[in-house]
């Protein structure tokens, strides 16, 4: 099951007849990725008042980008970002990064794989940070410290969003975790948390019980666990949820992704 869900959630797209979901206040550019040795497309959301307000906006940076907003780019249905966060006035900006179709492995781990490759997160994580904030941050009224930066993703991209709370706790205050991969270089992780003194960062732990995969949630537990060991529980900084019946796809996402953002904001 392991193998199915890393490589239905490698894909890039899957072509479709349906017309564009996005809503008119989603727009996209690109940038360049030298980390990466590539150009790297990025779909951005503003909320409704932007264009007739001065105010500024926490954002977050969200993986996979193509399953985010539009049904006609998505692989197996959309999170519906955009309308979930137009349906109740939401004041954020959301910067989503597309993945690399067959190098989204590559740059969603931490750690190498011995069947499934991977490991080159530090060099994904160095673009977002030193490239592409620094372009969001200048071009769009943001609020950008930590406390109001936010990273999230699913499966591999919840993995990703977690390890980028731990290296750059400076700059990702918040963390949305979704069914995260956390079997997917469990020795190496434990060690990095063996060694990791302080975490500060809020986070939403979030799994389905019917993931198709045993392991995900005693996996995520002993993350929170460790988590739990470097702040007391009593400020509330973290939060899980496991959904009954959830399963590993955008459905149990995209039904998840409201009450998260709440929580987090």
């Amino acid at each position: 099951m392991k193998t199915l869900s890393i490589l239905l959630l490698s894909i890039l797209s899957l072509t479709v007849t349906a017309q564009s979901t996005a809503s008119q206040q989603v727009s996209t550019f690109s940038i360049v990725a030298p980390q990466l040795q590539t150009s790297k497309k990025i779909w951005v959301y503003l909320p409704k008042d932007y264009a007739v307000s001065t105010k500024r906006y926490p954002v977050i940076y969200m993986h996979d980008a193509q399953n985010l907003f539009d049904a006609q780019t998505s692989f197996a249905g959309e999170w519906n970002v955009d309308e979930t966060l137009d349906s109740i006035h939401a004041q954020v900006i959301v910067i989503g990064i597309e993945n690399g179709g067959d190098k989204r492995i590559d740059e969603l781990t931490p750690y190498k794989n011995e069947k499934y490759g991977g490991g080159k997160a530090d060099a994904y994580l160095d673009f977002i940070v030193n490239i592409l904030k620094p372009k969001v941050d200048a071009s769009y009224r943001t609020k950008p410290n930590a406390h109001n930066t936010c990273i999230m993703g699913s499966s591999l991209g919840g993995l990703v969003s977690f390890y980028a709370a731990i290296k750059y706790p400076k700059v990702f205050g918040k963390v949305g975790c979704f069914s995260p991969s956390f079997w997917f270089g469990r020795k190496e992780l434990n060690a990095l948390l063996s060694t990791t003194k302080d975490f500060d960062a809020k986070v939403y732990f979030l799994c389905g019980d019917n993931e198709g995969d045993a392991d995900v949630i005693p996996d995520m537990e002993n993350v929170i666990h460790w988590v739990n060991t470097k702040r007391c529980e009593c400020k509330k900084l973290n939060k899980k949820v496991i959904v009954k019946g959830g399963q590993h796809n955008e459905k149990m996402w995209r039904e998840s992704f409201k009450k998260a953002y709440l929580w987090l904001f």
